[in-house]
């Protein structure tokens, strides 16, 4: 009996570890657009798809050769109808039952459809009859879902882009164009009666192209700048892609729908484009989509949603070389079509701790030395200015590490200045980062050290932090694998308990 007890306690401990790892990536997802003539077969897709930490596909359609490829993979799937099917769907509740029978039916459950999107940016395409038609479309596709005994399994929404708010800064006065009244509050009653998520495409690129300065750069590519405070919160915002998820949050409280969860449908970077583009590069992409992916993977959340990482959907999977429009257009993708990365964003399985995103999109840094021991740590030039410290310090608090110690009353707020509270979060952050080069460069005010600065009375101090608490600003734990093995240790307990 004692042997069952042990197996027993030792099974589900390891089934309850291993929940918890996957759920970290559960939020990562990419669009899968085939506006293209080149792209690989459904089944290479699915292998690639399957060989990252990517765990969801957004489909423009509902092309059966990718949701038969995608089968048994694990891999949620998110299909759509287009904009030229609305009018049938909202009109012929046939047509809608014929839908799900022809694109869900078939390959439901072995390929994992999780959600029907109705049309794309619908609400803001300026065809009036294509918008009042828009909620009809997805309750007759709700009706036909339930119908076939589906309605609690996928759920039925549709995409809007950032043009839905009439206002979006500072992101606490985010409100819905007051044009689209009742049919927007239609929408979302809909979305809050099925429990569907209110879909969105927030891009920091394109707020970027409006705004060449800079500052707006970094913060849009999620680098250390000074931020952006909201008097109507008193939350500063270090990135645009929170303050662009709080606005919709903000728009979403303020009509009284606080229940419904965002889903962000797509969001990227070029990497290139026409030579009058401002803001396509490898660098500039490589910042913003490497440096989402740890945001996300750090589950810090935003301001007005902490503690978890919102559903995001990168774009996207490949370039799609037929698209019209400027160059940029055709170089969002991540993947080249001879299934070799674009460029390295730490999406392969076992890079989840290594994400590698250029701290400094357009001058190249200095080269650091490489971690190849565990004793490296990060610390500031000997020349910072305090405002460059304290926006390295707001950066990397702002990204998921633990700066309660140097907050007041933590053990290492002494010594009070900026310099020490900044050295500490600067390591951290880098530690955090399993010790990448390039997540200590800090827009070029940091360096990397082999010399314990906490211990070597003969290293230099930068910008004279005194270590009053020796270690504190040169902690090398990693906060979030300290929580996680605190929440195991406690399952652990409570399951011995239960058993013995």
């Amino acid at each position: 009996m004692t042997t069952f007890r042990c197996a027993s306690v030792a099974f589900l401990f390891s089934l309850l570890h291993s929940v918890l790892l996957a759920r970290s990536e559960s939020f990562i997802g990419i669009n899968y657009g085939q506006v293209a003539d080149n792209l690989p077969p459904p089944s290479a897709t699915a292998k690639l798809l399957q060989s990252t930490s990517i765990e969801k596909v957004r489909l423009y359609g509902a092309d059966p050769a990718i949701i038969k490829a995608l089968a048994n993979t694990g891999i949620g799937i998110v299909i759509g109808t287009a904009n030229g099917d609305v009018p049938a769907l909202a009109s012929d509740p046939n047509f809608a039952r014929n839908w799900i029978n022809s694109n869900v039916l078939p390959y439901y459950p072995s390929s994992k459809i999780i959600l029907i999107t109705v049309g794309n940016e619908v609400m803001t395409s300026g065809d009036q009859n294509l918008m009042t038609q828009l909620l009809p479309a997805m309750q007759n596709l709700q009706n036909a879902l339930n119908g076939a005994s589906l309605g609690g399994m996928i759920k039925v929404s549709t995409v809007h882009s950032m043009a839905v708010l009439k206002q979006s800064e500072p992101p606490s006065s985010g409100s819905f164009d007051p044009s689209f009244g009742d049919l927007m509050k239609g929408l979302l009653g809909f979305n809050k009666a099925t429990g569907s998520p209110f879909a969105i495409n927030p891009y920091p690129y394109f707020a970027y192209r409006s705004d060449h300065r800079p500052e707006t750069l970094a913060f849009c590519l999620f680098q250390p700048n000074s931020g952006r405070f909201d008097s109507g919160t008193n939350i500063k915002y270090m990135n645009m892609f929170d303050a662009q998820v709080d606005a919709v949050r903000a728009a979403l409280n303020s009509m009284g729908f606080k229940e419904i969860e965002i889903v962000v449908a797509e969001t990227g970077w070029p990497y290139k484009g026409d030579s009058n583009e401002v803001g396509p590069s490898i660098e500039n992409a490589k910042a913003y989509n490497g440096n989402l992916i740890s945001h996300l993977r750090s589950l810090v959340g935003t301001p007005l949603m902490p503690g978890k990482s919102v559903d995001t959907y990168l774009f996207a999977l490949y370039d799609e070389d037929l698209k019209p429009g400027p160059g940029s257009e055709r170089a969002f993708g991540l993947f080249k079509t001879d299934l070799t990365m674009t460029y390295d964003v730490g999406l392969s399985k076992g890079a989840q701790n290594t994400t590698p995103a250029p701290a400094t999109p357009k001058t190249p840094a200095t080269p650091s030395p490489s971690p190849s021991t565990n004793g490296t740590w990060c610390v500031p030039k000997s020349v910072v200015s305090n405002a460059q410290l304290q926006a390295n310090l707001d950066y990397a608090c702002g990204q998921g590490i633990d700066c309660r110690p140097v907050q007041p009353g933590g053990a290492c707020f002494e010594p009070n200045t900026v310099a020490s509270h900044a050295a500490y979060a600067m390591n951290l952050f880098y530690q955090n980062s399993a010790r990448n080069p390039w997540n200590c460069d800090f827009s070029q005010t940091a360096t990397l050290t082999s010399k314990n600065p906490s211990k070597s009375s003969q290293t230099p101090m930068p910008l004279q932090i005194v270590h009053r608490q020796p270690l504190c600003p040169y902690l090398k734990l990693d906060y979030f694998l300290l929580l996680k093995a605190y929440y195991i240790i406690i399952i652990y307990l409570v399951i011995v308990y239960l058993f013995i």
